[in-house]
């Protein structure tokens, strides 16, 4: 059965509008990840920013070991954050019969 071009305008422009009301919602979102038992902690919005950042003091004096567990905590934070918005995007576009990726 052919679905109505006028339909499916309508139906494109509803998810516009719900794909940027789940961008605004992944913007206010963050997650958080931590290295070195929680010396080090970073912060990422929804939207993959890095908006905080924490390292105990004692580590100050380790260069090479402070690198290495900011690295750690930030790509993880970055992985979370995009599993995140991936699962967002996943149940917006679910029903949709659309090829994973797609969107």
């Amino acid at each position: 059965m052919k679905q109505n071009p006028l339909q499916m305008l309508k139906q494109v422009q509803q998810m516009q509008s719900r794909m940027a009301q789940v961008q605004s919602e992944l913007e206010a979102e963050t997650v958080e990840a931590t290295s070195g038992g929680g010396a080090v902690r970073a912060v990422v919005s929804g939207q993959q920013k890095l908006v905080a950042l924490t390292i105990e003091a004692e580590l100050a004096s380790d260069v090479e070991m402070l690198q290495d567990l900011v690295l750690v905590a930030v790509n993880d934070a970055l992985d979370r954050s995009r599993a995140l918005a991936a699962e967002r995007m996943q149940a917006l576009t679910a029903g949709l019969g659309l090829p994973p990726g797609l969107i």
